[in-house]
């Protein structure tokens, strides 16, 4: 029988860096030996064979692989049916716990259910921690035990957690894991494992430009007064990297509670949602407030392919739209125009604008994308209320008013080439109210 060893599941944690789980499985006692799985189950779903997240997460692990190569050990890379490939790790190694952190999406869970029973059938320990956020499920609750469905409320509440044991930056639940400390806890491989590549899964490389992780602290400092204006960079793009864990929640919680209160408001309604995801399951497939499902959408196809490919006649709609499908990133302020015209201008339902947005989106998270929606919409928790219908001229007179981030994304505004608007607002209001005053009044479904 060979040596037991410890086993790291990596997933949406791809650092070696302050890393909760893994600073576990490293302080154990026994060598570690790192696994990333790319999931057959997950990927036979996305719809372009350039995904440029896969490709994110491939050129990450290669990362990895060199940077534990050059330990003396090695990231072991498997594709396939999780459940397939824990059979094969569990006949093949002589596994004492495996390692890994939290993911609170519907199919994680349930993917971590069965391998827990697989793993424990086998006489092995499964260990589960939290990374992602902050604060999870049942960790800022109400004073009764129940979630908030509120933001400010459950801020003041995560704050006061937060202050609980020290203060600020300085507080318990921002410290980070000294990962580094322990990295010859790795596993150390006598021989080069398989190299996986995008092909032999049936992708191709991404021709996209992939967000960097170093932010200026100018950007951070000037948060509060530049977050809203597409046309500058005034936000840290970060999504994609706390969306894979390549960086750690805790320390840009450190930074932004001296840098930006604002930007740390961000980060807390990460929590927020990745909460509501846990105890209100449902919001998945429909609306957090049921009432909402009675909606009789209008759902014309040409407007939402129009909508799809920036071709509204609406500018900076228009702009997202096309910048969503260039670069895989939407300025927020931007999102929430974008979500408001199609669900109240096109009455269009949320969910086909969420799958849009889940297929394209760089930064994608089930948990912030479903609830933006869902906030658009009226539909979710603290939602813009039905009759606020943004104006997209009014938006744009207010946070793009020199045209900078139209100009750039529509330049062929004022020609003959660039379409008329698909409806009219005065119009697309008036039918947005009469349809959500009609489903309102119906008992929910």
């Amino acid at each position: 029988m060979t040596a037991k060893i410890q086993i790291f599941w990596f997933r949406r944690d791809l650092r070696l860096e302050d890393n909760a789980g893994l600073y576990h499985a490293l302080t154990s006692g026994l060598p570690v030996l790192p696994v990333f799985i790319f999931d057959k189950n997950i990927l036979d779903k996305l719809y372009d064979r350039d995904d440029a997240r896969v490709s994110f997460i491939f050129n990450t692990t290669e990362c990895l692989k060199k940077r534990l190569q050059a330990m003396g050990s090695d990231l072991l890379v498997k594709y396939g049916d999780p459940e397939d490939v824990w059979r094969d790790l569990l006949a093949t190694y002589n596994i004492d716990t495996i390692f890994l952190n939290h993911d609170y999406e519907s199919y994680a869970i349930q993917r971590d259910s069965h391998i827990r029973m697989l793993a424990e059938k086998h006489g092995v320990r499964f260990k589960s921690f939290k990374d992602h956020v902050i604060f999870e499920k049942d960790e800022v609750v109400k004073d009764d035990g129940k979630p908030y469905t509120v933001f400010t409320p459950y801020k003041r509440k995560w704050m006061e957690k937060l202050s609980s044991r020290g203060h600020g930056e300085s507080s318990y639940f921002l410290q980070s894991y000294p990962t580094e400390v322990f990295h010859d806890a790795f596993y150390k491989q006598h021989h080069k494992t398989q190299r996986i590549t995008l092909e032999d899964m049936g992708f191709t490389p991404a021709l996209k430009e992939l967000p960097s992780d170093m932010v200026p602290q100018s950007v951070i400092k000037n948060y509060e007064n530049q977050r809203n204006f597409p046309g500058i960079t005034g936000t840290s793009r970060l999504g994609m990297h706390f969306r894979f864990g390549t960086v750690s929640i805790r320390e840009k919680a450190r930074k932004a509670w001296s840098l930006s209160q604002t930007y740390l408001s961000e980060l807390i309604w990460r929590d927020f949602y990745s909460m509501i995801l846990y105890h209100f399951p449902h919001v998945e497939t429909g609306a957090f407030r049921p009432e909402y499902n009675n909606i009789e959408w209008n759902n014309d196809e040409n407007d939402f392919l129009a909508w799809c490919h920036g071709k509204t006649g609406y500018p900076i709609v228009d702009a997202g739209m096309r910048e969503l499908l260039h670069t895989g990133f939407m300025h927020n302020r931007v999102r929430m125009i974008t979500a408001s015209f199609l669900t109240k201008h096109l009455l269009t339902d949320w969910r086909w604008g969420e799958a849009w947005f889940a297929r394209h989106l760089l930064d994608f998270d089930l948990a912030s994308n479903n609830g933006g929606w869902q906030w658009a919409a009226g539909s979710g928790t603290d939602a813009a209320p039905y009759f606020r219908i943004f104006s997209p001229d009014a938006q744009t007179e207010k946070f793009d008013k020199q045209r900078t981030y139209i100009k750039k994304w529509v330049p062929e505004l004022g020609t003959p080439s660039y379409p008329q608007p698909i409806v009219d607002h005065k119009f697309a209001r008036e039918r947005c109210l009469a349809a959500y005053k009609s489903a309102l009044n119906k008992k929910p479904l």
